[in-house]
């Protein structure tokens, strides 16, 4: 937990944020009264470890920001704010389907057996399931990036870092904020709060809808909106009770809802009637005529809902003691159509149906004396999902897009659909279509339970020795069942040309997609147990009490994988059970973090170990794999620094480099030897400044124009350079004015001024097919805001 006062530093434990000062968290009520002006101070208080200390006292890496700080940068999602965070890179392909990197290491499976990496949490409770994990930040009171492996710290253990966000709590008084904004594309914006009560107690609701078209046309006749297009609402209600200073009790309750356009995977290789296939142009994507029936939606796009229920409760009970316990439910359900094949063709149609709840409980006691600090405690941690999968295609459309066996080809220079053909053709005239629908399911139920402890010797003012442990042990079950039907058009074939079309493609003996297998009405399941100790070691000295240097050394674990599907053994089906090992990481790094008056900064440096690296390798039949690229290595620098020359000015800047792949040679898996990590650059920088300066009484004028810029990645291992983006340069501002002693506020926003055109992602499930897909990111974003405060 970390605990933000007004302020006006970057220093946040061993990271600065690249943005100038942090202010009052989301949007500061009128009517406080700070007991100094945030322009001044060059201090932030954090609790990563349970206590208040001030960031370059605490050995860990932490970049916090504000939900002030957020609105200054003009960001709207996690995956915005990335860029100005070193180490951090997030890709949002949908809310259904983020992929967070943190030094490299990605977490972004949709499998509901395999574990995340990084760790995502809502107020103190894990979020991390995939198709769960995607939070709104609105109304927040900060979000805390905490790099390398971190055992003690939450609830549960992180394996290579963490992001953390908390809402603002209700706080006594009355006050409230109302935010409209509009942009190219017709983005709308309605936002704010509304905050009511006393000492003993309060409440508060906030809100965030935002609505926007495509920016990506898609010329489909069938599909009513364009690609990406967005509408999502997020609804929050807290309420905090505080009888007594030595007890806080507070319970949220949290609904997101997203009802978004489809994501426009795009082909190069199938054209379009505009032209040949441009990920940066117009696209063509029809669907499935049977979506509705097979698929659940006739429009391609995202339907999520998540509830999510809090209750924390914190109690100093006695003089240096505290208990905290902190209880979390959640609960998502999604569905998610998308056109796998980037093209008209009714070809790669699926849907994904992602369902599922987690309920965590934590208990933690902690101490606190001069020359002693310890916390101790555990956690049980449920949770159960599924992923859903149907999918429909047209036979000779699907045989013919695959092994051109006809010289029909796929799609035409004209944008034509000439395999559709295919049927008609084969059948002699008698057909000119077969539908053909399949599904297959993949399950986990998960079961952790896990103590926890810390404690922290202070042998003299200057030096502090940190050692922590978890030992965990976890229940795994995995599920599966497949309803794969036999396609029709082979059988209606002459046995002559029966035999060169199974002869060219076996499977189709059994199924059109190759590699699924039917479960014949069965549900296989396979379970395992694990247990893991997971130790952390920190070390602080000062060498003034502005200039501290540090050291870490962790463990980090990747749960492993009860890994279930099904295979054909003697021409029935069978339960396919792969336990994939567990990942471990060794993480260590060293820093020296500095607040000198108007400079301050962090200097840091980190090694990784892996050792039974796990990487997702999508599949000929379009599902995604975990196996093990044996051990990987991961050496890094990060450098920030902030300098505020005026009270009304502060620059920042900050660079990243990693060099992290899987390890060269490596005889366990070669296709994966030498392979950067997937979505990891090189090298990361962002820089800026901010102008906040009064003009006259209760008028001022503020302004943060940024630069981002990020190195090639490849989107997939093995590397291949065809499925990767090259260096992205990107330019932001966010300006406007504040007048009425700050109630009103009217500001412009600029993303990607250069319009520059970059990819978000690349290969994707069509890949496996041999047509990989790309999809574009953001364009040019603009629009203004207008902000009223009561």
């Amino acid at each position: 937990m970390l605990r933000i006062p007004l302020s006006a530093a970057l220093l946040t434990s061993a990271s600065f944020l690249a943005a100038p000062a942090f202010a009052q968290a989301s949007v500061q009520d009128p009517s406080a009264t700070p007991t100094e002006d945030p322009r001044d101070s060059n201090d932030i208080i954090v609790t990563a470890q349970k206590i208040e200390q001030r960031a370059q006292d605490v050995p860990i890496t932490i970049s916090a920001v504000t939900g002030q700080r957020i609105s200054e940068l003009g960001v709207g999602d996690l995956d915005e704010l990335s860029n100005y965070i070193p180490g951090l890179n997030i890709q949002e392909q949908s809310a259904n389907n983020p992929g967070i990197v943190i030094r490299g290491i990605t977490s972004d499976s949709g499998s509901s057996q395999q574990g995340p990496r990084v760790t995502l949490y809502y107020n103190g409770v894990d979020i991390s399931r995939s198709r769960g994990s995607y939070q709104a930040i609105y109304d927040l009171e900060r979000v805390e990036v905490i790099k390398g492996p971190q055992a003690t710290l939450f609830g549960t253990a992180s394996a290579v870092g963490a992001i953390s966000l908390t809402s603002a709590r209700p706080r006594p008084g009355f006050s409230g904020a109302l935010t409209a904004g509009y942009g190219n594309f017709d983005q709308t914006l309605l936002s704010g709060y509304v905050n009511g009560g006393s000492d003993v107690l309060a409440a508060r609701v906030a809100f965030e809808w935002k609505t926007r078209d495509g920016y990506v046309k898609n010329l489909s006749p069938r599909q009513e909106r364009d690609l990406y297009a967005q509408d999502q609402l997020g609804i929050r209600a807290s309420l905090r009770y505080t009888p007594t200073d030595d007890l806080t009790v507070d319970l949220i309750g949290t609904f997101d809802r997203q009802d978004n356009g489809g994501t426009p995977f795009i082909s190069r290789a199938l054209p379009t009637e505009d032209g040949p296939g441009n990920p940066f142009g117009n696209a063509n994507l029809g669907g499935s005529p049977l979506s509705a029936q097979v698929l659940g939606n006739d429009q391609l796009g995202l339907n999520r809902k998540v509830y999510d229920g809090n209750l924390t409760i914190s109690y100093d009970f006695a003089d240096n003691w505290n208990f905290t316990t902190v209880n979390g439910y959640r609960n998502f359900d999604s569905r998610e159509v998308f056109d796998a094949d980037g093209s008209a063709a009714w070809w790669l149609e699926f849907a994904e149906i992602a369902k599922g709840w987690q309920a965590s409980h934590e208990g933690r006691f902690t101490y606190v004396d001069p020359s002693w600090r310890a916390s101790f405690g555990w956690n049980v941690f449920l949770e159960d999902n599924s992923q859903n999968v149907p999918f429909s295609s047209e036979e000779g459309t699907f045989i013919q897009c695959l092994t051109r066996a006809l010289p029909l080809g796929c799609v035409n220079a004209s944008g034509v659909v000439t395999a559709a053909q295919a049927t008609p053709t084969l059948t002699g005239g008698a057909l000119t279509q077969i539908p053909y629908a399949s599904v297959f399911e993949n399950q986990g139920k998960n079961d952790s339970y896990s103590v926890f402890a810390d404690t922290t010797w202070i042998p003299t003012p200057k030096l502090e020795l940190t050692a922590g442990v978890r030992v965990l042990i976890e229940k795994r079950r995995s599920g599966y069942f497949a309803n794969v039907p036999v396609p029709v058009l082979p059988g209606l074939l002459p046995a002559p040309l029966r035999a060169q079309l199974l002869a060219g493609l076996p499977s189709l003996a059994l199924s059109l997609v190759p590699g699924q297998v039917d479960t014949a009405g069965q549900t296989f399941t396979a379970e395992q147990s694990y247990a893991a100790v997971l130790p952390r070691f920190n070390a602080l000295y000062r060498l003034t009490p502005e200039v501290n240097v540090y050291g870490t050394i962790s463990k980090g674990r990747r749960s492993p994988v009860v890994q279930l599907n099904a295979a054909r053994v003697g021409g029935r089906p069978v339960a396919n059970r792969q336990l994939v090992p567990e990942e471990v990481v060794w993480n260590y790094e060293g820093g020296i973090k500095a607040a000198l008056g108007k400079v301050s900064g962090s200097l840091g440096v980190f090694y990784q170990k892996y050792d039974g690296f796990q990487v997702s390798v999508l599949q000929p039949n379009g599902t995604s794999l975990t196996q093990s690229a044996g051990t990987a290595s991961n050496l890094g620098v990060e450098a920030e620094l902030n300098v505020k020359p005026t009270r009304w000015l502060s620059l920042f800047g900050n660079v990243g480099w990693i060099d992290g792949g899987v390890d060269k040679n490596s005889s366990f898996a070669p296709q994966f030897s030498g392979a950067r990590f997937r979505l990891q650059p090189e090298w990361q920088a962002a820089g800026g400044f901010t102008i906040d300066a009064p003009i006259s009484d209760g008028v001022r004028l503020f302004a943060t124009p940024s630069i981002t810029h990020r190195s090639t990645i490849f989107f997939e291992l093995p590397n291949r350079p065809e499925i990767s983006q090259g260096p992205v340069t990107l330019v932001n501002v966010r300006a406007g004015v504040s007048f009425g002693q700050d109630r009103f506020e009217l500001s412009a926003f600029l993303r990607n001024a250069f319009n520059e055109d970059f990819l978000l992602d690349a290969g994707n499930t069509g890949g496996s097919f041999s047509v990989p897909t790309f999809i574009p990111g953001e364009p040019r974003f603009y629009g203004a805001q207008l902000t009223a405060r009561f």
